[in-house]
């Protein structure tokens, strides 16, 4: 019998993760694939909230970058993580997974108001958590609201699943063939070297509450149990660090 090495995890999706090969909008049999993996976790027994991005259908930077106010471009990136939270909650339930969507805006009609004590009775009841709608405020990245549910739900470990490339390398390996994909990083060395995992934020909030994370590549289907399991793919951020400091 497998055992699980974490209990309670964050999933962190970017937008362009729910994509697929389009690299805009949401492709049916991608976002299928990785609802059968988050499923393969929950019949381990995993608690697992899932948080979303939506870059696949706005990007606030780029609105803002365009001309758009900040604030009104960052809401409708929000907005986005939504239209990507009930896709996601749709395919699960049709694999009869439970699953809750809960959003920072509040939206009563389609998904509930997100409250710290709900999220987490849902998933002592083993439900999944999709956590849609960003922090509610403008200016922070999904990123962001990935480390800050982690550090209010006590998760064990965030993991960030990225589109085809499996893990964070000295430069981008797509362009770069000389690229070196490091096996262990701690956060001081993301946010010195610019390595671009995560914002700046997101990375002090992960730091500052001794909360690991595992960067791996999702498009290679069951690499999420893999994870769960304790197998060596991706990169560890944190971990090493978190030890000494235990």
């Amino acid at each position: 019998m497998v055992h699980p090495i974490y209990k309670r995890v964050v999933l962190k999706l970017s937008g362009e993760a729910l994509s697929g090969q389009r690299g805009y909008g949401i492709d049916p049999k991608f976002i299928f694939s990785i609802a059968n993996q988050v499923k393969e976790i929950v019949d381990l027994g995993v608690e697992v909230s899932v948080v979303v991005g939506g870059g696949n259908i706005w990007r606030g930077v780029a609105g803002s970058n365009q001309g758009m106010d900040r604030a009104t471009a960052d809401y409708m990136g929000m907005l986005a993580t939504v239209i990507n939270s009930l896709a996601l909650q749709d395919a699960l339930e049709n694999m009869d997974v439970p699953t809750r969507v809960q959003t920072s805006i509040e939206m009563r009609q389609i998904a509930e108001p997100y409250i710290r004590r709900k999220a987490i009775r849902h998933l002592e009841k083993k439900r999944v958590v999709i956590f849609a709608g960003g922090t509610g405020n403008p200016y922070f990245s999904t990123d962001t609201t990935a480390a800050l549910r982690a550090a209010e739900i006590e998760a064990d470990v965030i993991l960030m699943a990225k589109n085809n490339v499996d893990g964070v390398y000295t430069a981008d390996p797509n362009k770069d063939k000389n690229a070196v994909k490091y096996e262990n990083l701690s956060y001081f060395d993301i946010i010195k070297k610019n390595l671009g995992v995560m914002d700046t934020t997101a990375s002090s909030l992960c730091m500052d509450n001794h909360i690991p994370l595992i960067v791996f590549n999702i498009s290679e289907e069951g690499n999420i149990k893999r994870v769960i399991l304790g197998e060596k793919i991706g990169t560890l951020i944190g971990g090493n660090e978190f030890a000494t400091d235990n």
